[in-house]
This record gives C-alpha cells, sequence and structure tokens, in this order.
C-alpha cells in the first residue's frame, strides 16, 4: 500500500483547497474528482493501492470536507476552474483526470477546454444529463428543504442510495462525516448549478481518449444516460459492472483502479497494452 500525504493548495484568493497525494514521483499523474457531498477521502481506496505507474492527486473541492467555503461560486464552470488553477499550484503540467458523479462534469468541461494539459479522461457514474432523473427530481426537493445543522438522517440516506452492493463501514462511517461539514447553502447552490446548467453541452470539444465506468445497477443513472456521453464524445469506451450501483469505485476499487491503470498505459503507449 502507498503512504498518503495531505496537503493544501491555494487556487484563488479565498479558496484553499486540501489534497491527498499518493504514488510514485515518476507515475502518470492522476487528479481525480470527487462529486457532491465527497471530499478526497471517495478516492482513499484508491489512493492507498496505486501501483508503481501511477502519481496521485486528490484535491477536495471548494465548500466540501475541509476546504475554504466562500459565500458564492458553485456552478460546475466554477469547479472547473478550480481544477485548472489546481493543476496550476501544484505544477502538474498534464494529468489522466478521474472524475467520479458530479465531479465527472468539471473534470470533462477541463478535459474539453485544456486537451493540451489532460491527456485521458475517466468517468466514473457520471451523469450524461440531469433532465428526467427522478432520482435526481426528489433530491433536489429535499435539498431544496434543508437548513443547518444539516441533519445526520438525511445524509445518511443519501448516502445509502449509492451503492448496490456493501461498502466498507469505515469508509461509509468517514464519507458520512464528511458530508455533514457542508452548509445547507452548498448542497442547494451545487446541486442547483449542475441542473440548471446544460450538462450536454459540458461534452463538447472533447477530443482526448475517455473511459466511462458505469454500475448496471446503478439507480441514478440509467443505461441510456451513459449512451449520452457516448454519442457525444467519439472514441469513448464504457465499462458496464454487473451488479454495481453508483459509488463503483467504493464497491470495486480494485477493478477500478486496474482499469484506470490499464488506460493510463493505453494512452501513453497505444497498441502496447491490453484492449479495454
Amino acid at each position: 500500500m502507498t503512504v498518503i500525504s495531505l496537503k493544501s493548495a491555494s487556487v484563488r484568493e479565498g479558496v484553499t483547497l486540501p489534497y491527498a497525494e499518493a504514488g510514485y514521483p515518476s507515475g502518470t499523474p492522476v487528479v481525480f474528482l470527487h462529486g457532491l457531498a465527497d471530499s478526497w477521502w471517495s478516492f482513499e481506496p484508491l489512493l492507498r493501492r496505486l501501483p508503481p505507474s501511477l502519481h496521485g492527486y486528490a484535491p477536495t473541492q471548494r465548500g466540501h470536507g475541509d476546504a475554504d467555503r466562500p459565500a458564492q461560486g458553485y456552478a460546475p464552470g466554477d469547479y472547473a476552474a478550480d481544477l485548472v488553477a489546481f493543476l496550476d499550484a501544484v505544477d502538474i503540467p498534464g494529468a489522466l483526470l478521474v472524475g467520479a458523479s458530479s465531479g465527472g462534469v468539471a473534470a470533462r468541461m477541463v478535459a474539453g477546454s485544456h486537451p493540451d494539459r489532460i491527456s485521458g479522461l475517466v468517468l466514473i457514474g457520471v451523469p450524461g444529463t440531469l433532465t428526467d432523473k427522478p432520482a435526481v427530481t426528489g433530491l433536489r426537493e429535499s435539498v431544496e428543504g434543508l437548513s443547518d445543522p444539516v441533519p445526520r438522517e438525511f445524509v445518511e440516506d443519501f448516502m445509502a442510495r449509492t451503492a448496490n452492493r456493501p461498502v466498507a463501514r469505515g469508509l461509509v462511517e468517514t464519507m458520512v462525516e464528511e458530508s455533514l461539514k457542508l452548509p445547507a447553502y452548498v448542497w442547494k447552490e451545487t446541486l442547483r448549478g449542475l441542473l440548471e446548467a446544460d450538462l450536454r453541452a459540458t461534452l463538447a470539444g472533447i477530443l482526448v481518449p475517455t473511459l466511462v465506468i458505469w454500475g448496471d445497477q446503478d439507480d441514478i443513472l440509467p443505461r441510456d444516460d451513459q449512451q449520452t456521453i457516448l454519442d457525444a464524445v467519439h472514441g469513448a469506451h464504457l465499462l458496464a459492472y454487473e451488479g454495481a450501483g453508483h459509488v463503483v469505485h467504493w464497491e470495486e476499487p480494485e477493478r477500478v483502479l486496474a482499469d484506470i491503470a490499464a488506460f493510463a498505459t493505453r494512452i501513453e503507449h497505444p497498441g502496447t497494452s491490453r484492449p479495454l
């Protein structure tokens, strides 16, 4: 297992993001971006298993975990701008981006706008769109009714809906505690930003190699939603994990990491690695 170091990066005035770093200096830089309510801890199962070929970074996004919480700036574009600033602050000239859930929206925006900085894109349980999804409609109604302190019962129920298979108890407890750090306004503004954005438009212009990982028991994102991504991103490849839910990287961290490592090798050495 690799050692995880905790550091911080100032991405703009008043916004400092904690981040976890793990792996080998000579490995391919991989930046992991979490979704709504999570933090860098969402990727702890992957970071501590990193192979020598990868060097991982996992920032906690603004408003989440122990990151700074500005009064505004929670639209997908704000998170994308922070990601580019993070790459600059940590001196990462180029990286493979791995976005989970809504974190994949910011990741794909950066992949489309900064192809010179991004070698490839991995989307884990990332929505193509959020329109006409009953689970999201119900979540929005619940989130709009939140006030501080956010009830633990709400967070526990939110977490319970994301996995279809058992997840390590310690990880679930940690993620609940991390989610409880979010003020109600961060929940509201982040979800509003996602729902008000044209998510189909954020798929435009992506020219880097793209891997889509999705659990076929995802109650939030049906198969046709993932097809939206495949249709929009030329050459995108889908890996469907049978029996897995929305948080595939929690349910099957070893397999997800192996697929990311194989994808990174295929990008760096086309034609020499096994097909996905």
